[in-house]
């Protein structure tokens, strides 16, 4: 596309909407592997070859080089919010920490956030050892409040952390000047600081991965599509169907996180939640001048719509947020076309922020779909008599999540009694979203009254504005 506006949005000459995101534009779509050549009897066939799949294999393999193990995905490995995301290697996981206490005890709950932490610096050490160049930085993580009302919940959710005992090394307030010195928002009123976060570029994380899995012995197939998972019947074993011919294995392990709805019945397992991007051409330096943000840290904000935000190895700033959340039937996006008035709600929240940015050109957009659960809480769960199991509903919080994933996948395939399979996430059963069409009016409910409760917020209301302990209630987080 060669104009240089979209909607009065500047663009560069080169811009794109949708196809892939740009960190794949980046670096370049990878060669498609084979699809299944046909029926195949595996020890572990995993369906998604997203990060989830990946780390799930990875770690198998580690562990006993000789299981057989096959990926099964419908694209590329990758193609998914894995390759799409906005690069927050974070501690951050998705849920209320009540309720993962109410599941296994208060002190399960507490090991639950110190393996996120560990999980941090576990991708990072795999990066490493396997050689995967992935722009990794731990630079950590500023949240910025902006108004009255997010500045009193960014001082509750710090005092809630102390009562579960994470203290200045986890999470603390920075000072006025250490704030600025860090990163200049506009109009930012106080920031938390968090070490545990790490920016990466999602595609070559992700292509990496798969290198490095099909080093290890791990069969990728592309361009199948998995239609139908079934479990063990009687003697029998579990099987993956597909129309290149079904898969059997010991154990089926579905990693399809925001897709898991197109697999007959999951339809109302993990409802699909978009998420949108937009990058911006390199800055010149004058603008770092302004900004700062020397140490690459990730960036969020306190809003109830909330935007996610890294400055880019090449001097970019990718922000993301949720643009049209839910698509009536679960349906997902036409391959991360993004709609021109997403693209303008982003840009303005990125100048809002950093009015500096004013004049920079956009040079990409795209989106991608999460799982969310109905109790917005992750899972992982393996059932030994089915020969079935998952790992998902990440909402949003899957970079990181996913590794944990992985490894407790692999002890709970492996029959290890661990740290790991012993966390609240584990066996976690939720019930399932309601049929449409109230999923989808719920879900236009929830996301209209928490942008009425940023647009009342940010007109200098002190407390959390009514419409989003409504929409709270409505979601069911």
């Amino acid at each position: 596309m060669s104009s240089s506006e979209l909607n009065g949005i500047p663009l560069t000459r080169d811009f794109e909407n949708g196809g892939v995101s740009f960190w794949y534009r980046q670096i370049g779509l990878p060669a498609r592997r084979a699809a299944l050549p046909g029926p195949r009897d595996y020890d572990v066939a995993i369906v998604g070859g997203g990060y989830t799949g990946m780390w799930t294999a990875y770690y198998l393999k580690k562990a006993q080089p000789d299981l057989r193990i096959a990926i099964l995905e419908k694209e590329f490995a990758g193609f998914g919010a894995s390759g799409r995301n906005g690069g927050w290697l974070s501690a951050e996981f998705a849920g209320s920490r009540e309720r993962h206490a109410a599941a296994r005890g208060r002190q399960a709950m507490i090991d639950l956030q110190h393996a996120m932490f560990h999980a941090v610096d576990e991708v990072i050490e795999v990066t490493r050892a396997e050689g995967i160049e992935a722009d990794v930085h731990k630079g950590g993580l500023v949240h910025v409040a902006t108004n009255p009302a997010q500045n009193r919940r960014m001082h509750a959710e710090l005092a809630d952390l102390r009562t579960w005992g994470f203290g200045e090394q986890d999470m603390r307030l920075l000072s006025r000047e250490e704030q600025e010195e860090r990163i200049s928002v506009a109009g930012a009123l106080s920031a938390m600081y968090s070490p545990h976060c790490a920016r990466i570029q999602p595609a070559k994380l992700a292509t990496g991965l798969a290198r490095t899995v099909e080093a290890l012995g791990v069969d990728v197939f592309e361009g199948t599509t998995v239609t139908e998972i079934r479990p063990r019947n009687g003697k029998g074993r579990a099987e993956a169907v597909t129309r290149k011919g079904t898969v059997t294995a010991d154990y089926v392990i579905r990693a399809t996180e925001g897709f898991t709805a197109s697999i007959k019945g999951q339809h109302r397992q993990w409802l699909p939640m978009n998420s949108s991007m937009i990058v911006t051409e390199p800055l010149p330096d004058e603008v770092w001048e302004r900004i700062g943000w020397r140490d690459r840290e990730l960036l969020g904000d306190e809003a109830h719509a909330y935007c996610y935000a890294q400055r880019t190895a090449d001097g970019r700033i990718a922000i993301g947020g949720r643009g049209v959340p839910y698509r009536f039937g679960s349906r997902t996006d036409v391959r991360g076309a993004t709609q021109p008035r997403t693209v303008a709600a982003l840009r303005a929240i990125l100048t809002t922020l950093f009015p500096a940015t004013a004049g920079a050109r956009i040079q990409h957009a795209w989106c991608g779909v999460l799982g969310v659960p109905r109790d917005w809480c992750s899972t992982v769960h393996l059932d030994h008599a089915t020969g079935l199991g998952w790992a998902g509903g990440y909402v949003g919080s899957g970079v990181t999540t996913t590794n944990l994933a992985g490894r407790t996948l692999r002890d709970l395939v492996l029959r290890r009694d661990t740290e790991l399979t012993a966390l609240p996430w584990v066996g976690r059963q939720v019930r399932q979203w309601e049929p449409e069409p109230l999923r989808w009016i719920g879900v236009q409910m929830i996301y209209t009254l928490f942008r009425a409760a940023d647009r009342h917020e940010h007109a200098q209301m002190r407390r959390t504005s009514a419409y989003a302990r409504v929409a709270n209630i409505i979601s069911g987080r």
